[in-house]
């Protein structure tokens, strides 16, 4: 390893990297046939005042490994919960190549995978979008899918008017207007993304509409889910890949276990991106993310041309 190892910040890779080519970058290493079943699984140890997350992953002449940390602790220190670095290597010598800044990538590929699972599953004409939170996912979750279907009308919801009121300010300022909303606008909506916090679920599943699509990505644990399992079990359910879902998607790992939702009837994200699934039209489509590591290798491949 050559002294100097370049750090690409967040700056940088918003700079190099925006929403509908972080997409692109997503999609293409489906298109190409990676598999997501190969990726490792996301390792979790205790470490310190919190723990440590490592994902590694291997995308053709690349190699890649996330490390990020999670202090329970640190917004009373005026720090963020979670960090996070990136590692890009070679994979002929395995040369670390870049540092990049972690968190940069999970704030592009989270809401790159969903907009490219919601590009399938959603009808070609939505335009209504309503989103249940007020984060930075949140946010950049509404800019994906304005960046796959022409919205018309985008409604937040939120338990802090404060906080939704800044989301949607901020949305404004990216030419993207959006008004604070309810849960019952879900029965009109024709996206419903759901990016929380939550335990339990956000709404009655019962109000949404046959073919409108549902994405979830709050939370990657097993006792926790956003959608009820009435909705699950009468959806199309996409997710990222079989074993990563009943790992660590609470949606789907409760829906199963209530009998509501059969294992077996999980579509991948990668036979859906080849078109050899279609969305449903006489039910909702649902997909569920969890987050995996060959999404941040895919994301932080866009910044090797430039190294």
């Amino acid at each position: 390893m050559t002294a100097g190892l370049p750090f690409v910040d967040a700056a940088e890779v918003a700079r190099r990297i925006g929403p509908d080519r972080a997409r692109e970058l997503v999609e293409r290493a489906l298109l190409d046939g990676f598999d997501p079943a190969g990726d490792p699984a996301r390792s979790n140890t205790a470490a310190g005042s919190g723990h440590l997350l490592l994902m590694p992953s291997t995308l053709g002449e690349w190699v890649g490994v996330k490390v990020a940390s999670v202090a329970p602790g640190n917004p009373d220190l005026g720090l963020p919960r979670i960090q996070a670095v990136y590692v890009l290597m070679d994979a002929r010598t395995l040369t670390p190549r870049a540092l990049v800044d972690g968190v940069a990538l999970t704030s592009l590929r989270t809401p790159a995978t969903s907009a490219v699972a919601a590009d399938r599953l959603a009808a070609p004409g939505a335009s209504r979008l309503v989103v249940f939170g007020n984060g930075p996912q949140a946010v950049e979750h509404a800019v994906a899918m304005a960046g796959i279907r022409d919205l018309a009308d985008v409604r937040l919801v939120g338990r802090d008017p404060g906080r939704v009121a800044a989301a949607a300010a901020e949305l404004a300022g990216r030419g993207l207007p959006a008004a604070p909303g309810t849960a019952a606008d879900v029965a009109d909506a024709d996206i419903v993304v759901c990016a929380t916090s939550a335990a339990e679920p956000l709404f009655d599943g019962a109000l949404v509409r046959d073919g409108a699509c549902v994405v979830a990505i709050g939370s990657h644990e097993p006792d926790r889910r956003e959608l009820d399992g009435a909705l699950m079990g009468r959806s199309l359910v996409a997710v990222e890949d079989h074993g990563t879902a009943m790992r660590e998607c609470g949606d789907v790992v409760m829906a199963v276990a209530e009998g509501a939702l059969s294992k077996d009837a999980l579509v991948g994200l990668a036979p859906l991106v080849r078109g050899e699934v279609r969305r449903a039209t006489d039910r909702p489509n649902v997909f569920k993310g969890a987050g995996m590591s060959w999404q941040d290798l895919a994301v932080a491949v866009g910044v090797a041309p430039a190294l």
